[in-house]
């Protein structure tokens, strides 16, 4: 087995007591459970360097877990001439400035169109990569910057980076109601107990840390800049909406308040025309999985959100 595309995990607290087969799903989401279930039941996981012989088995807790990715072509994607914005290039990782609208990964409703089926078209070594090197996701009308794996060995650096918490993600983000000050949300998240469609702050959920600095206020709007301490799915989303604070134009999260009091008519209809969640990804820093030099990436607002900071400035 290629030590050079083995991953290594250890078996958090939380996981003491699930079955390994689940467990490990939840350890390695960026494969299928039927991916790892074939690697486990043909010896390429091994549990505290030993074969799993039974997968219903259960984990007790700090165990080293290892996958060794076995390289194979993904047939089933299929490669489409979509335009991406390439802000950096080499052999080992791109880095794109993915347009709001569009989904990262195939899956159900959208096979077609995808940031996937796009990086295939122009790299198509990607194929031979799980996931196409793509080792971290944004929501489709979410806007900005995202890095890609351009080989085994740079997708199992960069995975680790994302476990371990060292990717920066800095993201600007337009919000309903005028925050007083800069803090943090340190709320824990997991699935919506009756709408599986969103996340929610939940008291048995996974920890969840968001700071934040005010970049401008505009009446009873904020500009503001959040950091990501960990990356929970819709974590900004759901962090602000939870303190009182929905996004502009989240129609899954803000659709209770979507205008601020005292909004005028003009402000309104720019607002109700902002057809997607006012949220960007405009800063990325990492580790450089060759040079081990860490590198960084920005990426100005896209024109719907510097339109939007204009109309709030003229009209709030």
């Amino acid at each position: 087995m290629n030590k050079d595309n083995c991953l290594i995990k250890k078996v958090p607290e939380e996981l003491e007591g699930k079955r390994i087969d689940s467990a490990i799903a939840k350890l390695f989401p960026d494969f299928s459970r039927s991916k790892l279930k074939q690697w486990l039941e043909a010896g390429f996981i091994l549990i505290n360097e030993s074969p799993v012989s039974k997968s219903s088995s259960k984990f007790i807790g700090g165990e080293t877990v290892k996958v060794f990715v076995q390289e194979e072509e993904q047939v089933d994607i299929i490669a489409q001439d979509i335009a991406i914005e390439i802000i950096e290039e080499n052999d080992n990782f791109l880095v794109i400035n993915k347009v709001a609208g569009m989904v990262v990964h195939p899956g159900a409703g959208n096979h077609s169109n995808t940031l996937m089926n796009a990086l295939i078209y122009k790299f198509p070594e990607l194929k031979n990569i799980p996931r196409a090197g793509i080792v971290h996701r944004l929501d489709k009308d979410t806007s900005g910057l995202m890095v890609v794996a351009r080989n085994v060995n740079s997708a199992k650096k960069l995975a680790e980076q994302i476990s371990d918490r060292s990717v920066k993600r800095i993201y600007q983000a337009f919000v309903v109601g005028e925050i007083s000050r800069s803090g943090k949300i340190e709320e824990p998240l997991g699935r919506h107990k009756r709408n599986r469609q969103k996340q929610a702050v939940i008291e048995d959920g996974r920890y969840a840390l968001t700071n934040y600095s005010i970049i401008k206020k505009y009446g009873n709007y904020t500009h503001v800049q959040a950091s990501l301490a960990t990356g929970r799915t819709h974590q900004i989303r759901v962090h602000f909406n939870h303190i009182g604070f929905p996004l502009i134009g989240d129609a899954l999260y803000g659709r209770k308040r979507r205008f601020a009091k005292s909004t005028n008519s003009e402000l309104r209809a720019v607002i109700e025309s902002f057809s997607r969640q006012a949220l960007h990804a405009s800063n990325l820093t990492f580790t450089d999985p060759k040079e081990d030099l860490q590198v960084s990436f920005s990426a100005n607002m896209p024109e719907d959100m510097q339109n939007l900071a204009i109309n709030l400035d003229n009209l709030a």
